[in-house]
């Protein structure tokens, strides 16, 4: 089977595949199997957008012909369905979606901080939803951002989560008090500093977004640091690329057990992509379990690269030249991407004032829907204006 066709972008279509001449002069196939299963007529996908085709459902001697090639469409026939689809080319030629922007940051970063307002990111109508929409933006490209403004009432951090998605409640509650007490089982809730860490990474799956609302703040000390865990990673991966590997490579244990709960789950300190991009860090010594002792040279030789990795990402993630500092007072509230940005807090004198914060989790996906509903919102009304 072969169809010589002139026009176009389209070189001619086989049994391999469509063959198609990209705008910077290249030449791509796409493969009957892909081409036939893009097909959104009503037969092949629902007005919801969801798919009605069933890949089980595809011929074994799938087989496609040319119909017509005009006006920027591509129109099919294929056997032996005897099913007909219709293709814009310029979707077929399209670049992929671009990756969303992430912004690596250090100590310099204070300035690119997403800073919103609570009263505005609230209000009625466009301009609320503007606002929101921009903070929310900037929480997604730096993996962090500040609300300032925030009602200091019980449970109002649950429901500046519920703007953007749902709580994500735990064996810790809808939401949690963090405040110093006599006999704590977490060290959170202590006066005690806390090194910067990704919180419960004993979970799967961990929290995505963590935030935290200051209620209380008039102890000497307990500002907040954070710290860009995919900036970290970076620079670990360029000095000392086999400890990244290890960490990348080697699934740990983390554990948290007290009287109402035993959590644990075994993942590894760098989590990566396909394409071994970074795309999640989980980093807190406080619940990681020791690593099994090895049993041969091999394994010896592995545990001290691991633990030369893991001791060089400690010592960067401590390293001020990468931390950004929070002072939080009443009404402001911090949010974190938690498979990202580490987050902990210098010590502070529980005797000398008080320092209550309320903290709940949520997840990245309802943040990231909440975006492009609210940008899609925005588009739509000023396309009918």
């Amino acid at each position: 089977m072969s169809t010589e066709v002139a026009e176009g972008s389209v070189r001619h279509l086989d049994h391999s595949g469509l063959h198609l001449a990209r705008p910077d002069g290249s030449t791509v196939t796409v493969p009957l199997l892909a081409l036939r299963d893009r097909c959104d007529c009503a037969s092949c996908s629902h007005p919801s957008g969801q798919r009605l085709l069933d890949p089980a459902a595809f011929p074994t001697d799938l087989a496609a012909t040319v119909v017509a090639v005009d006006d920027g469409f591509l129109r099919l026939h294929w056997t032996p369905e005897g099913h007909h689809s219709t293709y814009a080319l310029a979707e077929l030629l399209a670049d992929p979606p671009a990756a969303d922007d992430v912004l690596p940051w250090d100590a310099g970063a204070a300035d690119r901080l997403a800073v919103g307002d609570h009263q505005q990111i609230t209000a009625d109508g466009e301009a609320g939803s503007r606002a929101l929409l921009d903070w929310l933006r900037g929480v997604a490209a730096m993996g962090c951002g500040v609300l300032t403004g925030v009602p200091t009432l019980d449970g109002e951090v649950a429901r500046v989560a519920e703007l953007f998605g749902f709580v994500r409640e735990t064996n810790y509650g809808r939401w949690f008090d963090v405040w110093a007490q006599a006999d704590p089982t977490n060290l959170a809730n202590t006066s005690l500093g806390l090194p910067p860490h990704t919180d419960n990474p004993y979970r799967d799956p961990v929290p995505t977004m963590q935030l935290l609302h200051c209620h209380q703040s008039s102890a000497a000390g307990g500002d907040n640091v954070l710290v860009d865990g995919f900036r970290v990673a970076a620079e670990l991966r360029t000095l000392d690329p086999d400890g990244f590997a290890q960490l990348a490579g080697r699934a740990v244990s983390f554990a948290y057990r007290d009287a109402g709960a035993s959590l644990t789950t075994t993942a590894p300190i760098i989590d990566l992509d396909v394409a071994g991009n970074v795309r999640g860090v989980r980093f807190n010594h406080r619940s990681l379990q020791q690593l099994p002792l090895p049993t041969n040279p091999a394994e010896s030789e592995q545990l001290s690269v691991w633990y030369r990795g893991y001791t060089h990402f400690a010592r960067l993630v401590a390293d001020p030249r990468f931390h950004l500092f929070v002072h939080l007072r009443p009404g402001d509230l911090f949010i974190v991407d938690n498979r990202r940005v580490l987050h902990g807090r210098t010590a502070y004198e529980a005797g000398g004032g008080s320092r209550h914060l309320q903290g709940c989790y949520a997840d990245v996906d309802g943040l990231r829907s909440t975006i492009a509903v609210l940008q899609h919102r925005l588009d739509a009304a000023a396309d009918d204006r």
